[in-house]
């Protein structure tokens, strides 16, 4: 198959780390893939240059570079005639509509992410763009979700009923659990070795509700002296100073550690006790929990999106924006980790590999562009 991948930035985030995992997957199989970026320059990039797979930046200058920019990726569409245009996230799934006019015989497929939105908490443009994205769903050949909260959020607000839903895929060779790793990291960010280090691996957004955490994190550091935290993910400088005075204005000064975005993730999840996944809307499949399973770190989740699902019997998950509730999952995740001696992380490594290795979102993907071709 000649397949192009179309993306707004490689930066750092869970669509933008799944593509680079398809493309790399696809290219293995021995089939043609090219991946088409917005902007270039982003971090994931050089994941993909041992690869055979191609990377093409479009160069686009902002957001008001609309018709130039337009016109620059037709060309580039025309010119390369992929069987499969393969579209992740909301604007570059639009355009993709507007490009199959010009190349009709092209099959478009839309990548489906998020569940449960809050758009309120966003600008006006993200408003009127899902609801266009929302008229135009109907003329995408194929829409794939990778959760069913996704699947069943984009049918309720107009999405055509065929959804068909392939869940993300993790790596397992690479997350994997990494002692090494675990005492190099701790030791950078000074955590000894009795004190319990639980993490919050996300963007800084308020999708991923840092003040439930910082509260719960307030609530757990009233009781244990051994407990210490960490925001793992960068954003606006705005919303990251507002989450530091939060982390002053509880009294978690130095209990929480402010690390930014991380190129090493598996040394990241390795020198956690235990990860939290805080979301209040909006997560589809969670990456950031599926790959701590992986490297065997237990998880407390918030009920949002199929993050129950994920961690099954292996995880806790308690009620969204409930500080209480995560608190009291957390130490009851830490007593139930030590009680247990190992097997717990065990347990949860062998859930990632059962159900979400990454080959298995390889072959569904594979399958499902295959067949969409066929079917002319």
């Amino acid at each position: 198959m000649k397949v192009l991948l179309l993306i707004r930035s490689l930066e750092y985030g869970g669509a933008e780390r799944q593509l680079v995992q398809l493309a790399k997957g696809l290219c293995r199989k021995a089939h043609s893939v090219k991946v088409l970026e917005f902007y270039p320059g982003g971090a994931l990039e050089q994941y993909l240059r041992s690869t055979q797979v191609t990377i093409h930046a479009l160069a686009k200058k902002g957001r008001w570079d609309v018709v130039a920019f337009f016109l620059r990726l037709l060309r580039f569409v025309k010119h390369e005639k992929p069987q499969v245009l393969y579209a992740l996230l909301g604007v570059p799934c639009i355009l993709s509509v507007f490009l199959k006019l010009f190349s009709p015989q092209m099959k478009i497929v839309w990548g489906v992410r998020a569940s449960n939105v809050d758009l309120s908490r966003y600008e006006w443009l993200s408003l009127y763009a899902y609801r266009f994205e929302c008229f135009l769903s109907r003329y995408a050949d194929l829409i794939i979700a990778n959760s069913h909260a996704g699947r069943n959020y984009a049918i309720k607000h107009g999405f055509p009923q065929n959804i068909e839903v392939i869940p993300n895929g993790i790596d397992v060779d690479h997350f994997r659990p990494d002692f090494p790793a675990r005492q190099k990291i701790r030791g950078e960010w000074n955590i000894k070795n009795n004190e319990m280090l639980i993490g919050l691996v996300a963007r800084l957004d308020p999708m991923k509700d840092h003040h439930t955490f910082l509260t719960a994190a307030s609530l757990v550091a009233s009781k244990s002296s051994k407990a210490k935290f960490v925001c793992v993910g960068s954003g606006p400088a705005g919303y990251a100073s507002e989450l530091r005075a939060a982390a002053t204005k509880y009294g978690l000064d130095d209990r929480v550690i402010w690390v930014g975005a991380q190129n090493n993730m598996r040394a990241v999840y390795n020198s956690l006790d235990l990860l939290v996944s805080s979301s209040s809307y909006g997560e589809g499949f969670s990456n950031a929990i599926a790959e701590a399973m992986a490297c065997g770190i237990p998880c407390v989740v918030s009920d949002v999106g199929d993050s129950a699902g994920i961690v099954g019997e292996t995880g806790i998950a308690i009620p969204p924006q409930s500080p209480e509730a995560l608190a009291d999952g957390i130490v009851t995740m830490i007593n139930k980790a030590e009680f247990l001696d190992g097997f717990l992380q065990r347990a949860c490594r062998q859930r990632i590999i059962e159900n979400f290795g990454i080959e298995r979102l390889v072959d569904n993907m594979r399958t499902a562009f295959e067949r969409l071709i066929c079917s002319e």
